[in-house]
């Protein structure tokens, strides 16, 4: 694969274009971002996200796919009295993600340490993100067009409406 693109700040996720994948992900007090890539033989390839547009890091991978499994490693300072955890020996998942490959089975390696920051890569069992096709194909199907002096809101909880 190439070199990253720097990409564009929005949508949040991984999204296939039809030419690659746009890649995003928010974190405001992250000092770097990887996007760790995965081939089929689950061997990794890391890229700096270039863009860093606010607290969202983006980059864009031409040529990238539909099936590209992918995660991140995040840089940042070690302050849990503050919450913050970074811990680049870690492989995170993309809270954006539409598909996950893997299970979360608790593993010592999947935690990033308590008090001191846990260095081994977890990268081997950790569950991976997976880069779906956003587009739906409606055929024929096209909006009602209801005025909006005809159109009708009913609003109802679903518990009294099925209880």
């Amino acid at each position: 694969m190439t070199q990253l693109a720097i990409g564009k700040p929005a949508p949040l996720g991984a999204h296939y274009d039809g030419q690659g994948v746009n890649f995003t992900l928010f974190s405001a007090h992250a000092e770097r971002v990887e996007l760790c890539v995965f081939d089929a033989n689950g061997q990794e390839h890391r890229y700096d996200l270039p863009g860093h547009s606010g607290d969202i890091w983006h980059g864009y991978l031409p040529d990238a796919r539909p099936g590209l499994r992918y995660g991140y490693r995040v840089h940042g300072p070690w302050q849990p009295a503050e919450g913050h955890r970074f811990n680049p020996a870690k492989l995170l998942i993309d809270p954006c993600a539409r598909q996950i490959d893997g299970e979360f089975k608790d593993n010592p390696l999947l935690h990033a340490g308590h008090n001191e920051p846990d260095y081994r890569d977890n990268a081997a069992i950790a569950p991976k993100c997976v880069v779906v096709v956003d587009h739906y194909d409606w055929e024929d199907d096209a909006p009602p067009r209801t005025p909006w002096g005809s159109t009708i809101i009913y609003e109802a909880h679903v518990k009294g409406l099925t209880y």
